[in-house]
Formats: C-alpha cells, structure tokens, sequence
C-alpha cells in the first residue's frame, strides 16, 4: 500500500510500537557481520544496496504527529525505518544493519572510523552495488567528507537524514531515504563521490553544509551549487566534484584505531587565546583557525598561534563566514608562520582533512598540498 501524509505517519508509529512488542530480526544489527539476506527473495535484476543505519531524525519520534520540534531522536531501529518504506523493494534488493543509534551532535571519530570500516568491507563484496548510510543531519556533512576522504571504493555512497521525526505528518525521512537507495544502486552515481540527498537535491560530501536549523531543504553548497536533483525515480547529475576523492586519495583507515587530536578555536571579536592554550595544553596535534573575513587572525592571537606552531601543533586557518577561498599569504603570511589555508572547506571540514593528513605527515608542505587536492 502507498504511504503518504497522515497515514504514512500512523503506518510508522504502528510498526515502532509493533517493534517494542516482538523483535524484528530481518536486518543484521551487528555491524560487524555481513549483510543479511533481504526479507524476501531478491529481484536479479534490482541492484543490492545495504543501509547502514546509525540514528538521528529519521529515526527519530515525537509526541504526537505535530511534533517537528522538541522530539527524540535515534529511537526507530533499523528494521522498522526500512520496513516504514515498503516502495523501497521496487528498487533495490535491499538489506540494513543498525551500525550505532545515536543522535549526529555526538558523534565521535571511534563512529566515523567504525563506519568507514563497515562500508570498505560491504564494497569489496560483489553483490553489493552501494551503500546508504541513513544520519542525523547535524554532522552529516562532517561524516560524508570523513567517508569522502576514506571510503576505497567508486561504488555510491549516500549518506541520508531527514529535518522532521519519523512520526511527524509531512515526515521527509521516507521519500529521503527512497531516494538515496535509488541513487546508491545507479550506474549514474558511480565514481562521483560520497553524496548527500535530501529534499530531491544532491550534493557533494566535501561541499554540503547545514545552513538551516529546521527547514527541510537545509543542506546546500555555497557558492557552486548542487550537482543534480532526483527527478521521475531517477538521478540527474549536472556537475561532478573536480577534487579527488573515495579511491583517488591516500587515507587508509582500516589499520587506524584513533585519530589525531585536532581542535577549532572561534575568532569574534575581544577573543583571546585561552581556548587555544588549553587546547595544546590537552594534546592537540593540529588547530584550525575559524577567522572572519578571508581567515583574519587578531592581532592578539598571532603570537599565541606562532608559539603553537613552534610546539609542534599544526596550524590551519579557515574562515567562520561559510563560503569563498582562503588566500594563502593573504591575510597573514602563512609561508613566514608556517600555517596552511583550508583553501574553501570550511573549519569542520578542515578540521576532517587536518586529522586524517596527520595520520600520513607532520609536514606542513605536504598538508597544503593535500587541502589543494582534496
């Protein structure tokens, strides 16, 4: 049956309630094991796409179908988020794991390495087309680049959220996650990247940021724009990404058990640096520099981020204003410090590339020319 508006809401709420009553076994929840069969026969002529659920939004209820605020998320596990969306089995041959369930604001690198992990194994499979990874829409972005930068596979990675809980009238969780099964399984999505879709628009991993608190059509690209939309059960690309990516970089995680520590100090005005002190005091091995403007430095904290780069702490400087290039030796003599531009990731980003490029090197030449590449 056809699921929208109000009865698709109280179709999902009947299977939450359904699955705290009998446990639904169909979809592996050990993330470790490999995907399970789906439910019914498979279609050979449908691709296979494994959805690896790890919370957020999509997964989340509310207290009545109003509820688009205030809610809970990560409460709807893996097998009812997927069974809620029975038009799935048209297009896919379709099977999930419950990797973790938490909401995207506490999401930790041990998540990021554990999913990339999880995805290097499912792509080396030969039944297995694409990956759908359904996420909180808080960090989406920063987990699309970390998977960008180290998933080891053309095959299509979608990373999918939703801005309403699963309970709520209009949810967009479902037709999100159609999409994103549709395009993990297409041939037109292969070697693009990681993408995030939401609300028929595609964008890239290494572009995309959250530029709304609650509106559904939040995630954009600033500046360059979408690559394509979904249109009529289908991808339409427009553009591709021209930085490497997925198979085309140097960062290989499946030996890697922790990430270097990397910290963002916020500059506003009357900053200091007692952020950046208790930073390096901690440990950190690398700081990435929010400026305003073009990646300002005040003139307070320049001394403070040179003492920094003496100590051994890799400094990179971005900017808080959310598009444009950070011009190397523009506002601050990057070359003279020894600093390196983010060129135009923002500081979360940066702050992704900065940890996995101190997995490879200390050398600050080097981590430029890897914030040029990738």
């Amino acid at each position: 049956m056809s699921l929208g508006g109000k009865s698709r809401a109280f179709a999902l709420a009947m299977l939450v309630g359904a699955s705290l009553a009998v446990p639904h076994v169909s979809f592996a929840q050990d993330s470790s094991a490999p995907a399970t069969a789906a439910a019914t026969a498979p279609n050979p002529n449908l691709p296979h796409v494994v959805i690896l659920c790890t919370g957020g939004t999509i997964a989340g209820t509310g207290a009545t179908s109003t509820t688009t605020v205030g809610y809970t998320a990560a409460k709807v596990g893996c097998d009812t988020l997927v069974d809620s969306v029975p038009e799935l089995k048209k297009v896919a041959n379709v099977t999930g794991e419950q990797v973790y369930q938490i909401a995207s604001e506490s999401i930790t690198n041990d998540n990021w390495l554990k999913l990339s992990k999880r995805i290097n194994e499912l792509l080396k499979q030969d039944n297995v087309d694409g990956v759908v990874v359904t996420h909180g829409t808080d960090t989406i972005e920063e987990t699309a680049y970390f998977l960008d930068l180290t998933v080891k596979s053309k095959k299509p990675v979608v990373i999918v959220g939703s801005m309403r809980p699963s309970t709520a009238i209009s949810a967009d969780g479902p037709i999100n996650l159609y999409n994103a099964v549709i395009i993990a399984g297409s041939k037109e999505a292969v070697g693009k990247g990681v993408l995030v879709c939401l609300d028929d628009q595609i964008n890239a991993g290494r572009e995309v940021t959250k530029s709304n608190t609650s509106t559904t059509d939040t995630f954009r690209t600033p500046d360059l724009g979408f690559l394509g939309y979904m249109q009529d059960n289908k991808p339409h690309f427009y553009r591709t990404s021209t930085r490497l990516n997925t198979a085309d970089t140097e960062f290989d995680v499946s030996n890697l058990t922790s990430l270097p520590q990397v910290d963002i100090v916020y500059a506003y005005g009357n900053y200091n640096s007692l952020a950046l002190d208790a930073f390096v005091k901690a440990g950190a091995k690398g700081i990435v520099h929010a400026g305003p403007g073009d990646g300002s430095v005040g003139a307070q904290m320049v001394g403070p981020l040179q003492e920094a780069r003496k100590a051994g702490v890799v400094v990179v400087r971005s900017a808080r204003v959310g598009s444009g290039i950070i011009a190397r030796n523009g506002e601050q003599p990057d070359d003279k410090y020894d600093w390196v531009a983010s060129d135009n990731l923002n500081p979360q980003k940066a702050r992704i590339l900065l940890m996995l490029a101190l997995t490879k090197t200390n050398d600050t030449k080097a981590i430029q020319d890897m914030f040029w590449k990738y």
